[in-house]
């Protein structure tokens, strides 16, 4: 009131007069002002609810992905639901999620976690999970020069090769045992996958490891339970006081007891792997990997160091695992699109064995991973985002402070995009010439400034792996497994892990 009263000619004659108009303005200009911005407001249409849960009890099913993509369909690509008390804008089509990703990434750039995700994560300190900002790009350009950028995957070419190579000689070596068992390519993929992880992250595999702290010798096998596979249904763990910050004070003591437990023994195990290498170190062995570099570096806590360690681990060992398997499922119940990646193949490498140069001129190779990535997106739901300021996306307003979800399930899936989305049909890829702009098509790895830093490697690794899975062997379905589409829970992780059986074709040189 007063900055307006001062542009009032106050004189000596006219005091009262004055502040008797001040006292009248100041409401009706205030009011104006706010019609005003209450007619300018163009809100995304709100998906019903009830009183105080607001949409929650719709969600029950643990499929988010699938219900949000339900709703667009009535509400259009862009809506708002109500989790408890938050507000939250669901982004359904590609170009309004590319908007959000990109045009207005200034405005969307900060993660919105959960409490498990909060701890899981060490208060965001990883690449994926951090906030936009100077320690992001610090440690982006720590794993991009290291382990994920283009030099990198040269100088690591040697592990993924190995690692191809290992995976064919298992598989020859299961049937060879018994040629009518079906065998369990999730098994065999994941423990080489692992052992890839660890030589990137620590520069070598690592069988057994004594962790002093928790007093016992992890194997292998116990490794990845407490490095990937608990973290990863941990960060899946609702805890309702996400939904209704007011009543954090009430105890939830059995998640809170499962997330501690976690949290402290992937600490700890991955503390002892950093500690065995840098003895290796200070006995002047040098094997270049991210662990080395990070060092190097000097600008981490331990426990930032521990955790983008751990994230090396955990990242190269889920997506590209769930990616791969999907697609020798689909291969495996298609045989007619194993029969034609296996001609291409044939043309263009004959009995040589299908190598990181030849995916330029597989074209057919580049569609399946593309194909597979959008029927089966590793990630279905962006990590949540906020709004930090005003903004607008797909034309409406978003108030800041609103939280933002980015259905890439539903993307891939839109009917005004894709043709019959439902099939997996790799054809759709075929555009002439493989693309690396496609990657950008079904934002399976984000798009922006947040791109997933991993998606060179994602793409050779499993586009080699699949080539030459199909070069080595024909794949048959296990009788009743061909329609087993089942997923983990909030995850597109296949529930049951793919079982084949396996035929030998003609001699591959390698």
């Amino acid at each position: 009131m007063e900055s307006i009263l001062l542009l009032l000619p106050i004189t000596p004659t006219g005091v009262v007069a004055s502040v008797a108009l001040g006292v009248v303005t100041v409401p009706f200009v205030v009011g104006k002002l706010r019609e005003g911005h209450s007619r300018r407001l163009n809100p995304p249409p709100a998906v019903p609810g009830l009183p105080l849960i607001g949409n929650l009890h719709q969600l029950k099913e643990k499929k988010p992905h699938q219900t949000f993509a339900n709703w667009a369909e009535i509400y259009g690509p862009i809506y708002t639901i109500k989790t408890g008390a938050s507000n939250v804008v669901v982004l359904n089509s590609t170009d309004v999620a590319k908007e959000a990703m990109v045009t207005k990434y200034s405005s969307t750039s900060s993660r919105k976690l959960s409490n498990a995700l909060t701890l899981l994560t060490s208060n965001k300190s990883m690449v994926a999970m951090s906030d936009y900002g100077e320690f992001h790009k610090m440690v982006k350009r720590y794993i991009m020069t290291s382990v994920l950028g283009t030099n990198a995957q040269k100088q690591h070419r040697v592990h993924r090769d190995t690692m191809i190579d290992k995976i064919i000689e298992i598989l020859h070596s299961v049937i060879k045992e018994d040629p009518h068992t079906a065998v369990n390519f999730r098994e065999v993929f994941k423990n080489e996958l692992f052992r890839l992880s660890l030589k990137e992250a620590i520069g070598k595999d690592v069988d057994s490891i004594y962790v002093e702290e928790l007093g016992k010798e992890f194997s292998k096998k116990e490794m990845f339970e407490v490095l990937v596979v608990d973290p990863m249904m941990g960060a899946i763990d609702v805890d309702w006081r996400d939904f209704f910050p007011y009543l954090r004070w009430i105890p939830n003591k059995s998640l809170e007891m499962k997330i501690q437990r976690i949290v402290t023994r992937r600490m700890a195990v991955t503390r002892a792997l950093i500690m065995e290498q840098k003895k290796r170190i200070a006995h002047g062995e040098e094997i270049s990997c991210y662990l080395d570099h990070l060092l190097s570096e000097n600008t981490l806590t331990e426990e930032q160091l521990i955790t983008l360690i751990w994230e090396a681990i955990i990242e190269a060992s889920d997506t590209t695992l769930i990616t791969t398997e999907w697609a020798m499922y689909e291969l495996t119940k298609n045989p007619e699109c194993q029969l034609r990646l296996y001609s291409e193949i044939q043309e263009v490498c004959g009995s040589r064995q299908v190598m990181e140069e030849d995916l330029p001129q597989l074209p057919y190779l580049n569609a399946i991973f593309h194909e597979t990535i959008r029927r089966h997106s590793p990630v279905p739901i962006v990590p949540p985002r906020y709004a930090h300021e005003e903004t607008q996306l797909g034309g409406y307003d978003i108030p800041a402070s609103t939280e933002i979800a980015i259905n890439l399930y539903a993307c891939n899936m839109n009917k005004k995009d894709w043709d019959r989305p439902e099939e997996w049909r790799p054809e759709r890829f075929l555009n002439g010439k493989f693309e690396s702009s496609d990657l950008l098509k079904t934002m399976a790895f984000g798009a922006g400034k947040r791109v997933c830093a991993g998606s060179l490697q994602a793409m050779l690794i499993s586009c080699v792996s699949i080539g030459r899975l199909v070069q080595e062997f024909e794949w048959r379905p296990r009788e009743g497994d061909a329609d087993d589409v089942d997923t983990v829970l909030l995850t597109t992780h296949k529930l049951h892990p793919l079982h084949a059986y396996l035929t030998p074709r003609g001699k591959v040189n390698h």
